[in-house]
């Protein structure tokens, strides 16, 4: 039987890294638990549309919003079709001017002699208005975007009228800057104001500058950009950069449809770099087609998830726009408001201006160190596939410390951002191999005879919490090496997710062959797949073979957030009832698949089964640890739920492997009797 030595020089820096990336994780959740505070959003005109429909004045709305717990509410650029619906400005076409005119319509003396001294021209479009600071506005936001030469001033009885030159269909669209009396209103209603800017075409730094000078006075919480562009893209950004540290304005980034980084608006990333990290907040709001498909409940619940787990500081919230039975529209919208807020604050969250992480980075040194012990834990995993390799200590010293000083030193000079991604990709795959490995090299020390089923619960509950801690190794060590605000708000990603699910299954298949014998007694990964290659397949094989390849492509699908598999109502309610009974809800894989999986190998080798029942169980407990650590690489998670969503699959994957334990051994009683009376 093959021997293998556990290099303890390398051990001895598995442990020394593993202290630095639990350091490392430690700040970070410091870091974490400042960031608190939710900023709880709707549109402004949304809530006043609702009056309108339900006949309610618009102040009792607002106040009952701000009673809820709305802290925020969006203003959105001016439009004159917006215009047209409030009356604040006029917009008419040259054309329906001279209709009125002929018809006998215009009755004003001075628009008379306007009209008769050939200054109307019918394409062209005439702008009048009540509120001089309304209309100025207006009129300084149309020359910005139209230039001076489309838009010309005339005086008429006494009152400035502009004549622009656009055409009226795209012109009633056209965004005409955030209106300084609606953030007014806002904030005397009591409200913080989530200002939606949008960019100008021929952006020039002085309209960027005339645009956020609107904000001036105005009590915001954050700028949101609205389009596909950031203010300032594609030329003047760093004209935006200087206005927001003037105002130390906070941006918010609108999460992807994928639940990944962010919805594409050019120029954001360098925006964000420019006026810091620590002034970026994620947003999120449920799809405006998905809305009328989801029930309360469900979007409640929702809300809670995505707050808690994905980092998200401005939960901006759309009507309902269908009443629940038995109630009015405005009765089923501020339950919901009502619902949101009260879960929001039962999970610990306060209502306010939106929370930001510091601008942390950690420690070089420390960071170096994480990337040494990785390193010697990818050198150990490999000393543990061959006896050949195993036997030489002296060459794997070697390359150890040519291997560290390699990939350490860059991170020390502050460098190193693509070996950090390396690295946690590589203690995501070796730490779960590891852990089957440790199960499998204690396992071959027992072998003597068989064990009652209450011995190997027990065994293989202390070897699921063993194996177990060293998956969690791997979950700090990916931690360590990733963990800095960046990655917290997701302008940085751990890739290769769908990997990691596979590559320790692959690992720990070559060591076990490398320790147990599928044929014929050879032992050795080599001699095996030789032989397996030399084997004669039947067809009922090839079918058990391609319902095991299915398998494998569901759970891959399934993993991740892009190209992934629909989820049955079946399993959708399930987790529902794990997001309502624990803190972090376990995940299927490890609850259902792995710690099960795990539990029964060590039912299999205790109860001298074949050696490919405990193969394949062996692959599969694998499952349970890589997801354990895979967890730990959506770092926009908080590490303390990642932690608990590990344990609580830990213990309940446990208790099913150890019921299903007992099941077997029941079956195995009644077979032996079956057997016995045969």
């Amino acid at each position: 039987m093959n021997r293998f030595v556990y290099n303890k020089v390398l051990l001895l820096f598995v442990l020394i890294g593993f202290l630095a990336a639990g350091f490392i994780s430690y700040q970070r959740i410091q870091v974490e638990k400042a960031n608190k505070t939710v900023d709880l959003t709707i549109d402004y005109e949304a809530l006043l549309k609702l009056a309108d429909r339900e006949g309610v004045p618009r102040y009792e709305v607002l106040r009952r919003a701000k009673e809820v717990g709305f802290t925020s509410l969006a203003v959105y650029e001016t439009t004159f079709k917006k215009f047209k619906e409030n009356g604040k400005v006029t917009a008419i076409l040259g054309a329906d001017i001279a209709k009125n005119y002929n018809s006998g319509a215009v009755s004003d003396r001075d628009w008379k002699k306007f009209i008769e001294n050939d200054n109307v021209v019918g394409t062209d479009i005439y702008i009048i208005g009540n509120d001089p600071k309304i209309f100025a506005e207006t009129k300084e936001d149309l020359i910005l975007r139209l230039g001076e030469k489309r838009v010309i001033s005339h005086t008429i009885g006494g009152k400035e009228v502009l004549q622009v030159k656009a055409e009226y269909e795209s012109f009633q669209k056209m965004n005409l800057g955030l209106p300084t009396d609606e953030m007014k209103e806002v904030n005397a209603a009591g409200f913080m104001v989530l200002a939606r800017p949008s960019n100008y075409e021929g952006v020039t730094a002085e309209k960027v500058q005339k645009a956020l000078a609107r904000l001036d006075g105005i009590n915001i919480s954050e700028v949101v950009f609205s389009g596909k562009e950031s203010l300032g893209a594609k030329t003047e950004l760093n004209a935006t950069i200087e206005e927001f540290k003037k105002r130390n304005i906070t941006l918010g980034l609108i999460e992807g449809v994928t639940q990944l980084k962010f919805y594409p608006q050019e120029g954001m990333e360098k925006i964000a770099e420019g006026i810091g990290y620590d002034k970026i907040a994620r947003l999120y709001s449920i799809p405006a087609d998905e809305m009328p498909k989801i029930k309360m409940d469900v979007a409640v619940e929702r809300w809670a998830n995505t707050t808690e787990e994905r980092n998200i500081r401005i939960d901006h919230l759309r009507l309902f726009e269908t009443a629940e039975p038995g109630k009015t529209l405005l009765e089923t919208n501020f339950e919901y408001f009502q619902k949101t807020a009260d879960i929001l604050r039962a999970k610990g969250f306060t209502l306010g201006r939106a929370d930001t992480y510091k601008a942390y980075y950690p420690s070089p040194y420390l960071r170096a160190l994480v990337i040494t012990g990785i390193i010697a834990a990818a050198l150990l995993l490999l000393s543990l596939l061959s006896p050949k390799i195993n036997s030489r200590q002296r060459t794997l010293a070697i390359c150890f410390i040519a291997l560290a000083i390699i990939f350490a030193a860059p991170i020390l000079v502050g460098h190193g951002a693509k070996i950090r991604v390396i690295a946690a990709f590589v203690a995501a795959n070796v730490f779960p191999a590891l852990a089957i490995t440790a199960l499998l090299d204690i396992s071959r020390e027992f072998n003597d005879k068989k064990l009652s089923v209450i011995k190997l619960i027990i065994a293989g509950a202390f070897a699921l919490v063993f194996a177990g801690i060293i998956s969690m190794m791997g979950a700090t060590y990916l931690s360590g090496a990733l963990s800095d605000v960046e990655y917290f708000l997701e302008f940085e990603i751990y890739r290769g997710i769908k990997l990691t699910f596979v590559t320790p299954l692959i690992l720990v298949a070559l060591i076990f062959l490398s320790r147990f014998s599928l044929f014929n007694g050879k032992v050795g990964v080599i001699e095996q797949l030789k032989e397996f290659m030399d084997t004669t397949v039947k067809v009922k094989t090839l079918a058990a073979v391609g319902v095991v390849l299915l398998a494998g492509l569901v759970f891959i699908a399934r993993s991740g957030h892009t190209l992934g598999m629909p989820v049955s109502s079946y399993e959708l309610q399930l987790r529902a009832f794990l997001e309502q009974a624990f803190y972090a809800r376990p995940r299927s894989k490890e609850l259902f698949i792995g710690h099960p999986a795990f539990m029964l190998a060590v039912f299999a080798w205790g109860r001298k089964y074949s050696s490919w029942i405990f193969f394949a169980l062996t692959v599969a407990a694998t499952i349970g640890m890589g997801s354990m650590v895979e967890t730990f690489a959506h770092m926009r998670t908080p590490f303390i739920m990642s932690f608990y969503r590990g344990i609580g699959g830990l213990v309940l994957g446990g208790i099913l492997g150890a019921v299903l334990m007992f099941v077997v051994w029941v079956c195995e009683r009644l077979y032996v009797a079956y057997k016995g009376e045969v």
